[in-house]
């Protein structure tokens, strides 16, 4: 009985009043900080709490009774599949787009977007997992519609997120298709658009939608609200467009 007892104050006293908890993808990681700047320019009595990890991992904490409020994936199936247990407030919504990019170390001719993929000295390439990543399974539906998938496949090697394929990329491989979120952060700002990196053609691959959901355990917190209505504001768009995403 003490033991329950403790767990139940200790989860009081982590949703204490003025703070909110949100899960968050991996992807978001490098865009989710200057959001919460913004957004507390306006609301500075809001604390937000970011747990961050896999979308996959993320749902299973939810289901498991996570006292998450606010999940934001990487992937519309796990907030779609949340609602449809009954586990959300309300429908879920696109918050971004996310978007590829090809990313090498070495400076590179990328006026031929894709065909830098065949250059001769690229042995590995890194691409996320696309049974379990969205991004990567977007790459692959884009080697495949440049016609590039059969040539290419024995040299792809497989990250696990969207941070690991760009240790890969930047490391074991010669070059990868990442998130182009990832490549706004300070870590990455010493590679150069045009030289190290550039963006994929949309067209190659089907739009990488980003949902997000209030959580039942949310149900008239007013601080969530404020936060949710706030991620698909003009001003929240800004700062998705300035690191690598597409708004609605």
């Amino acid at each position: 009985m003490q033991k329950i007892l403790g767990i139940f104050l200790a989860t009081v006293l982590w949703l204490s009043a003025g703070e909110i908890n949100i899960a968050v993808a991996a992807n978001v990681s490098y865009v989710i900080e200057p959001l919460i700047e913004v957004f507390n320019e306006n609301h500075a009595e809001i604390k937000v709490n970011v747990i961050l990890g896999s979308s996959g991992k993320l749902t299973a904490q939810i289901n498991a009774g996570a006292p998450y409020q606010l999940f934001l994936s990487a992937n519309m199936d796990y907030v779609q599949k949340l609602y449809e247990d009954n586990l959300t407030l309300e429908r879920p919504r696109i918050y971004a787009q996310g978007a590829l990019a090809v990313l090498s170390t070495k400076i590179r001719d990328f006026n031929n977007s894709l065909s830098v993929l065949e250059d001769a000295d690229i042995q590995k390439i890194a691409i996320a997992n696309p049974k379990t990543a969205p991004y990567g399974k977007a790459a692959v539906e884009t080697l495949k519609n440049a016609k590039l998938y059969q040539k290419l496949e024995k040299k792809l090697v497989y990250g696990e997120s969207v941070s690991q394929t760009v240790i890969y990329a930047t490391t074991a491989a010669d070059i990868g298709l990442v998130a182009k979120s990832a490549l706004f952060s300070k870590q990455m700002s010493g590679y150069k658009e045009h030289q190290h990196w550039k963006d994929v053609d949309t067209e190659l691959y089907t739009a990488i939608d980003q949902g997000m959901v209030i959580l039942k355990s949310a149900k008239e917190n007013i601080e969530v609200q404020t936060f949710y209505d706030f991620l698909l504001s003009s001003k929240a768009k800004e700062v998705f467009k300035a690191y690598g995403y597409s708004t609605l």
